[in-house]
């Protein structure tokens, strides 16, 4: 059974990405299904992000950059605030397809606690840009298989039975009905930069089905050579750590899968001087100092730099 027709926000997080954020604006302003509000979260953007929100009349909220965690908790207090039935979000640098807030909207029903886009390579429609993960029977990704993620579009549809699939890649084109926020309540901010996504996901499957609609597209460019900053580094590392322990088994395979995550990345994305530095360098008191408090489950914002 289809839920009615719900007032639904569609809310953005941005910090200094003016251009790639007035594209998505545009393409939120085409949808089949238009949203009944927009809301942009500026997080201490220092462009000309303000200039180009008050040039399409689109209304936004200021504040310091509180990381994307921060931004995330702010849209959700605004959806909450003014009595919409569901929040769409998403973030500043990929664009919704034209019938994706239609087809979130049509998939939503009871027992569906969100539900979100399949985020596509905006130059090659059948590529993820966020791979999905092989799940095991408990719906958790699985450790010890060869094949692990599932990397393109047309592979994910023939392991899926419906149009759907039971893991979501937040914040690119979730639709989140503020039933569900009632249940688990908003964004954990402590978080900063990383890992609000999976906390939120698997809050969010805790009362219900979380699922990507195979059919609903949110375009993204390709992540897989944009570099790391340190406080990425510090904060995947470290939040990845508290997650694995909190919500998954086998959290110490898990501890040294992120590890090895993160230290590739470094090195395909940084450079080889940067994985050096972190691991016997200059930078290595930030990579030890994130599995450190990653093991005491140190959640919060305490980069020191």
């Amino acid at each position: 059974m289809k839920m009615k027709t719900i007032k639904i926000l569609a809310a953005i997080v941005t910090h200094n990405r003016k251009d790639l954020l007035a594209r998505c604006i545009d393409h939120i302003n085409n949808q089949s299904r238009m949203p009944d509000s927009i809301v942009v979260i500026d997080n201490g953007s220092t462009d000309d992000t303000q200039a180009t929100l008050e040039e399409r009349g689109v209304r936004s909220i200021k504040q310091d950059n509180l990381g994307s965690a921060g931004g995330w908790k702010r849209c959700i207090q605004v959806a909450l605030d003014e009595d919409f039935d569901a929040v769409w979000l998403m973030d500043d640098d990929g664009f919704p397809d034209v019938d994706a807030l239609r087809i979130l909207e049509e998939n939503l029903s009871p027992g569906i606690s969100a539900v979100s886009s399949v985020v596509l390579n905006e130059n090659d429609n059948n590529k993820f840009v966020f791979p999905f993960p092989v799940l095991d029977k408990n719906l958790s990704p699985v450790l010890f298989s060869f094949k692990r993620k599932i990397r393109k579009l047309d592979k994910l549809k023939k392991i899926s039975n419906r149009n759907s699939f039971p893991f979501a890649h937040f914040f690119n084109g979730a639709l989140i009905p503020i039933s569900s926020i009632d249940s688990i309540g908003a964004i954990n901010d402590m978080y900063f930069i990383a890992g609000e996504e999976v906390d939120y996901f698997n809050r969010l499957s805790s009362i219900g089905e979380v699922r990507s609609i195979l059919s609903a597209f949110h375009y993204h460019p390709d992540v897989s050579k944009r570099s790391w900053s340190k406080l990425k580094f510090y904060y995947f590392i470290k939040n990845t750590i508290i997650l694995n322990r909190k919500q998954y088994r086998f959290f110490l395979v898990r501890d040294i899968s992120t590890i090895v995550i993160a230290l590739s990345r470094i090195a395909s994305r940084n450079g080889l001087s940067s994985f050096f530095s972190y691991l016997i360098g200059k930078d290595c008191r930030i990579f030890y100092n994130a599995i450190y408090r990653g093991l005491l489950g140190k959640i919060g914002k305490d980069f020191n730099g």
